[in-house]
């Protein structure tokens, strides 16, 4: 099997008869649905509700509202009103500012009798360049793993998260596909289990071995010498390498240092924000504590029991081997002056 037979038949997005096509990802792994969003509104309520999520993901998918908008609209004030709409869907992933702001441009210096097709062209473009990045990336880091590595990967960076093949997961399936990884290890990622419905779906899609473990097993499966490194994707990181992920991603970076296991970052650099620093400075989203309080719909928590529920977590670049990305293998800081 080659890295180019595998992940490419997972299409999470796509535009066809003037709508916005996505993959419901509620509704995975029991059922593979499809909304058809044919108002800017209907895309930024998927963002919101995670039927479609992941960062580069969510960049693409606010281009195409943009371009749905450029369709209905050609006053430029109201295309960006709609570039604010979506924008405050989710507050953490970078991906989705660098893609309006390229919406914003077009907006800005198109013609008006040309400005629709310019908009699907942008995002088309966004879209082709995420696939292409993700290629990279996935070539680029298959080589950092010893043969038949045991892998941990926490919540979900492939397919259904990007434009192409995945960040981290594409660098699993191209060093599955060298001969480099054995087993991966996936983290069910509470409260919304996105490794245990998502990332375990992609790979039983794709054949490779992996086993599912509860967050809090990670420490345990360390210790024992099961795991040999550690690979996550980002949804903003900044110039000095610290970087913000799904919640649980510091605590897996923490365990990898005390076991001596690489921890690695796969990411295109439009995940990259180069106005921030340090960490401190990167907006952590909060979601509804019922999140945390359910299971599978069910209520698992007594009346008027609340909970704590940040989307993500920020983990310190010296916890980070190495950045995996677009443009190469490299060690933090990433932005140097």
């Amino acid at each position: 099997m080659t890295i180019d037979e595998i992940g490419t038949t997972i299409q999470p997005i796509g535009w066809e008869d003037e709508a916005v096509h996505i993959l419901d990802q509620r509704a995975l792994p029991g059922a593979e649905e499809y909304l058809a969003c044919v108002k800017v509104e209907e895309v930024a309520e998927a963002i919101r509700t995670l039927a479609v999520r992941g960062a580069p993901l969510i960049g693409i998918a606010a281009a195409y509202g943009m371009a749905l908008a450029g369709r209905k609209s050609g006053d430029r004030h109201e295309l960006h009103a709609v570039a604010d709409l979506l924008a405050g869907t989710r507050p953490t992933a970078v991906n989705l500012f660098w893609a309006l702001d390229r919406c914003r441009r077009v907006i800005n210096s198109e013609p008006d009798d040309s400005l629709p097709d310019a908009l699907l062209a942008e995002a088309r473009a966004i879209h082709a360049e995420d696939a292409a990045a993700c290629m990279a990336i996935a070539h680029a880091g298959a080589e950092l793993f010893p043969p038949g590595a045991r892998v941990l990967t926490h919540c979900n960076a492939g397919a259904l998260a990007t434009g192409g093949i995945g960040t981290a997961l594409g660098v699993i399936r191209a060093a599955y596909a060298r001969d480099r990884v054995g087993q991966v290890w996936v983290d069910e990622t509470r409260p919304l289990l996105q490794g245990a419905r998502l990332t375990a779906w992609e790979l039983a899609r794709d054949g490779i071995p992996h086993r599912l473990i509860c967050d809090n097993m990670a420490a345990s499966l360390m210790a024992s010498g099961q795991i040999d490194a550690v690979i996550v994707g980002a949804d903003r990181i900044t110039r000095s390498g610290d970087f913000a992920n799904k919640i649980g991603t510091y605590g897996a970076a923490v365990l990898a240092q005390a076991h001596e296991a690489p921890f690695y970052v796969a990411a295109p650099w439009s995940t990259v924000d180069e106005a921030l620093e340090t960490g401190a400075q990167i907006p952590v989203e909060y979601r509804d504590g019922e999140e945390v309080c359910r299971y599978g719909g069910q209520r698992i928590t007594p009346a008027g029991t609340t909970a704590w529920n940040p989307s993500f977590d920020v983990t310190p670049a010296r916890l980070v081997r190495a950045f995996i990305t677009d443009r190469g293998v490299l060690a933090p800081p990433l932005v140097i002056d």
